[in-house]
């Protein structure tokens, strides 16, 4: 049977790794466990977007060099999926939050939209960290 490819290992980290690590930040900020659903929603620290797509950037530099165009490729993709949750998805929750509020405020029958929040930058940095020290990790189990 053929072992996984270290991009696919380096995806499925990337994303578990942030995903347990933002359940774990919101189980200490409540104090208690979180619900269930932190596991997969998005937003909040860290950003999951951010490590999955950089696990596997770091993965595809090591083993097809920085010069490949696979390489190129996945650091345009990398920055536009970056950009999308820090920028895009960011502005779309904010908007969200206070069409939310004004529902609210004028007491409408509207059913209340569910908002999903982007990130802010430094939940993207860490985000960024932790899909470089997935990356290299990877590398150092499955490639060396």
């Amino acid at each position: 049977m053929e072992t996984l490819s270290p991009y696919i290992i380096a995806g499925i980290l990337g994303w578990l790794v942030s995903q347990t690590a933002k359940y774990a930040i919101a189980s200490v900020r409540g104090r208690g466990l979180a619900p269930y659903r932190q596991l997969y929603l998005s937003g909040r620290m860290p950003s999951a977007h951010s490590a999955t797509v950089v696990a596997v950037l770091v993965v595809i530099g090591y083993i097809d060099g920085v010069h490949s165009g696979l390489f190129g490729l996945a650091l345009v993709f990398s920055s536009v999926v970056i950009y999308d949750a820090m920028m895009v998805r960011r502005a779309s929750g904010e908007q969200g939050v206070a069409l939310t509020a004004l529902l609210m405020e004028q007491k409408s029958k509207v059913p209340l939209p569910r908002v999903a929040m982007g990130h802010t930058p430094l939940e993207v940095a860490v985000g960024i960290l932790l899909g470089v020290l997935v990356g290299i990790g990877v590398c150092f189990l499955t490639v060396l």
